[in-house]
């Protein structure tokens, strides 16, 4: 029988696998939608989510309640956390709060975190 082999003399034995690849361990990737700070909503998007108007959110950045981050073209992007944050706004306002209301209670509620945290800084529990 002649040779097919291109006249090495070679014959095919069974066949080789590869040896395995090592595996590369490469952290995860954090995307923008992982962190809860991030702006990625628009305000059609949160407006959507709450069920509420533009007007509303405008209302909120103007009196200094929620002021979201803004785009490259200036239009307002809001993060998880805001969103989290327009809610408790509508629950207070919703028991009768005054925008004026809300800001204060949301001054007080940051007044009594940054104290306990203090308090447990210093060992003692609340």
């Amino acid at each position: 029988m002649p040779d097919v082999t291109g006249g090495a003399g070679l014959t095919s034995g069974p066949a080789r696998t590869p040896p395995p690849r090592p595996l590369i361990k490469t952290p995860p990737r954090t995307l923008a939608f992982d962190d809860e700070h991030a702006p990625i909503y628009t305000v059609g998007q949160v407006c959507g989510l709450l069920d509420v108007q533009p007007p509303f959110l405008r209302r909120l950045d103007a009196e200094d309640i929620v002021q979201p981050a803004r785009s490259e073209g200036r239009q307002r992007r809001y993060s998880r956390q805001q969103i989290l944050d327009i809610e408790h706004v509508l629950s207070l306002t919703g028991e009768g709060l005054t925008l004026a209301g809300v800001r204060r209670v949301l001054l007080l509620e940051a007044q009594v975190r940054e104290l306990q945290r203090q308090v447990a800084d210093l060992g003692g529990t609340v």
